[in-house]
């Protein structure tokens, strides 16, 4: 057996039904950790962070050194694409990410790739030392986000409730709007690339926001991207499984299952999971979807929950996480406890 065949994370996403699912969590570096705030207290800010590979491959490993994960997934952010892009992307403390939001067609004719590599290098970089450091049973994920929820941040200048600008564009100019979605798949495409070859082993597309859509919007702008993106990464790295996650996609998780060609989807919170069971393992594995405030709330709710996701779920190909990311106010301990209930499924399993 090869090194990459004893990964859990890789044989689970390649099909496996595994004794013990392998676990990591979404935001798992991340401002729950007292480590990670005391490193990030030091940094001038939040995109230096992702751009010093010194700083990203110490908070990349953080978790692990604490849990012991059976993936360790890039510390970067989507937003570095836009800012790639030749967007002006900025943090501002207690707000979160701010942009020069794009508001006319002359706006998106300033966006080029021909710098993307070139200003992303960092996050090879970051991704390069990873593969060195991480333990050998340990297996690293890169990452993007999905086209629809970048042009989100890029059109409405941040975070949004009601994704009106993102929509206006769609609704009323999808010709430009269709511009910028064929310009993301594109770079997302090579960004991702980019970090198989500096040695990502599986990566996972967010598409946040996907649950705004109606069906018809949703099919074209959050579907049949994926289906472009998943395709051109299965014919130019095959060996690479692809993740998606559209969350809140609810009843159109099916059609991802079927026609996405992904290897796995992440199921957010909402997805019932002996509907997932029945409708989406036969054919995908599955990631997912324990309530992140369930996991700062802890104690036997926590327990039980685990344990309904681990005997529904744990039947087939699968992938224990968050149905969202980890949130600040998470006690650490309560990841430990966790963590011990998945080891402890795996010796009752195998028993």
């Amino acid at each position: 057996m090869t090194q990459t065949d004893e990964k859990l994370l890789l044989r689970a996403l390649n099909g496996e039904t595994l004794p013990r699912p392998p676990v990591w969590l979404m935001r798992q570096a991340g401002r729950y950790l007292p480590e990670y705030r005391k490193l990030r207290a030091e940094a001038a800010g939040f995109l230096d962070l992702c751009f010093t590979p010194d700083l990203a491959v110490e908070i990349t490993l953080q978790p692990i050194r604490r849990y012991g994960f059976d993936a360790a997934i890039l510390f970067s952010d989507i937003l570095v694409l836009p800012h790639a892009l030749g967007q002006k992307v900025w943090f501002e403390e207690g707000i979160g990410p701010r942009l020069e939001a794009i508001e006319t067609a002359e706006g998106l004719d300033r966006l080029s790739k021909d710098a993307l590599h070139e200003a992303l290098a960092p996050v090879y970089e970051t991704v390069r030392r990873l593969r060195q450091s991480l333990p050998p049973q340990v297996a690293l994920i890169g990452f993007a986000g999905a086209p629809w929820t970048v042009a989100s941040y890029m059109l409405e200048g941040g975070s949004s409730k009601d994704f009106a600008a993102g929509k206006r564009w769609a609704y009323g100019a999808p010709q430009d709007f269709g511009r910028l979605i064929d310009l993301l798949v594109e770079a997302t495409g090579d960004y991702l690339i980019a970090q198989i070859d500096a040695g990502a082993e599986a990566v996972q597309i967010f598409d946040s926001w996907a649950g705004v859509w109606p069906e018809d919007a949703f099919r074209r702008w959050c579907l049949e991207p994926a289906k472009t993106l998943t395709a051109r990464l299965r014919r130019e790295r095959p060996q690479v499984p692809v993740i998606l996650f559209p969350r809140g996609a609810g009843l159109l998780y099916r059609d991802f299952a079927r026609e996405a060609g992904a290897q796995a989807l992440g199921l957010d919170t909402t997805v019932p999971l002996g509907w997932a069971q029945a409708e989406l393992q036969p054919h995908v594995a599955v990631q997912g979807n324990l309530d992140p405030i369930m996991l700062v709330a802890g104690g036997q709710g926590l327990t039980a929950a685990v344990d309904r996701i681990l005997r529904s779920l744990g039947q087939g190909p699968f992938v224990f996480n968050l149905g969202h990311g980890i949130v600040p106010q998470t006690p650490p301990e309560n990841v430990s406890r966790l963590m011990e209930q998945i080891h402890a499924f795996s010796a009752e399993h195998a028993g």
